[in-house]
């Protein structure tokens, strides 16, 4: 899945417009991307277009993760 000419890389942090989240992309399996949340957890099949996370996504993103892990939630 890519948008406006974009195709991600394996490492990319990406906008997932149908999870409307932010991941880091980890591999590629057949017309699949796998997303995993900058935390960790689980990994996703992306749901939607993909794009660059922008600045204030990425921001966003480590905001919640450092917030998670002053409450005791390392990852």
């Amino acid at each position: 899945m890519h948008m406006n000419g974009y195709t991600p890389q394996i490492g990319d942090l990406v906008w997932d417009e149908g999870a409307r989240t932010v991941g880091r992309v980890m591999d590629r399996v057949g017309t699949y991307w796998q997303l995993k949340p900058l935390d960790g957890g689980r990994e996703w099949d992306a749901r939607g277009p993909l794009r660059p996370a922008t600045a204030a996504q990425r921001l966003a993103a480590g905001v919640a993760l450092a917030n998670a892990r002053s409450r005791g939630r390392p990852r």
